[in-house]
């Protein structure tokens, strides 16, 4: 079956929160040299959705070696603050977004889990209600993707998406072709599913949640919602084949009889001669990790 389509969140902020019965939430925000965008991406969390509204339970950032303030930012802002580095002592050293998604979920206890990305400037904390509501009202929903329209103010976005994910999704995995914005780092899902899955280190995280639980049950099992225009820093193009190519490679390898031509350590050589090892390493489920 198809995605589901959610097109609309169900009753105010009030209602959602009403509705968890019981359930907790926590949003998690993998963070590393964010300082200009994380501190108001918190206050905003905190003050609109914890409290009062009682929809956000936990609400934690998961520094990832920031260099500058994102720590202390985020700190000052309400968050509580977990150094990668603390996840590390207890469970081997990781790199990349991956790791840190997986770390989130070893130190978050929410039943459902948010991930907002941190350097995101449009955020408004509708989107969280949002995700979370199709959760709380339908248990065939396991994951909400956000769905949204990139802004063009910095000159568009979604590239990865559209030239790597998107043609290889069509090719390998059309159950999953009605999701517009597969790679996006706005989701929600519950922790007892996401605890069933290895989660890849690198860049193709958020491709491969989306194939491993489509597969393990039914692409219908994931919903997404639109959470109107989403702007966030942008990269430069060179700056982004890294993360194409292990979106690629990590698509590739769960592609039907797929692999990367037996190579254990894959490489993205480039013209000019530099040799960069992808990350495509993965953390085991935290079902077995705990």
């Amino acid at each position: 079956m198809p995605v589901s389509q959610f097109e609309a969140m169900v009753g105010s902020l009030d209602d959602v929160a009403a509705a968890k019965r019981g359930l907790t939430v926590s949003v998690c925000i993998p963070c590393r040299d964010e300082a200009t965008t994380i501190g108001p991406l918190v206050a905003m969390i905190r003050s609109a959705l914890m409290g009062a509204s009682g929809l956000v339970d936990e609400l934690l950032v998961i520094d990832d070696r920031s260099t500058d303030e994102s720590a202390s930012v985020a700190a000052g802002a309400g968050a509580a603050v977990i150094p990668i580095e603390k996840i590390h002592l207890d469970h081997g050293e990781g790199h990349g977004k991956g790791n840190v998604l997986w770390a989130s979920l070893l130190a978050s206890y929410g039943d459902v889990v948010v991930w907002i990305d941190g350097d995101i400037t449009s955020f408004e904390p509708e989107w969280i209600a949002r995700l979370v509501a199709p959760l709380l009202d339908d248990p065939s929903i396991l994951l909400m993707k956000a769905s949204a329209r990139r802004s063009q103010r910095n000159g568009g976005g979604g590239r990865t998406t559209e030239l790597v994910a998107r043609p290889l999704i069509s090719l390998y995995f059309p159950e999953l072709a009605g999701i517009h914005q597969p790679l996006s780092g706005e989701y929600a899902a519950r922790r007892d599913v996401l605890e069933q899955l290895s989660l890849p280190q690198g860049w193709g995280v958020e491709i491969a949640m989306l194939i491993d639980i489509a597969e393990r049950y039914g692409a219908d099992a994931i919903g997404q919602i639109d959470v109107g225009v989403r702007e966030h820093s942008h990269r430069s193009l060179t700056s982004l084949s890294v993360q194409a190519a292990e979106v690629m490679a990590t698509m590739l390898e769960r592609a039907p009889g797929g692999s990367l031509l037996g190579d254990d350590h894959p490489l993205l050589l480039q013209a000019e001669g530099s040799r960069v090892p992808l990350n495509l390493g993965e953390r085991p489920p935290i079902a077995g990790s705990r």
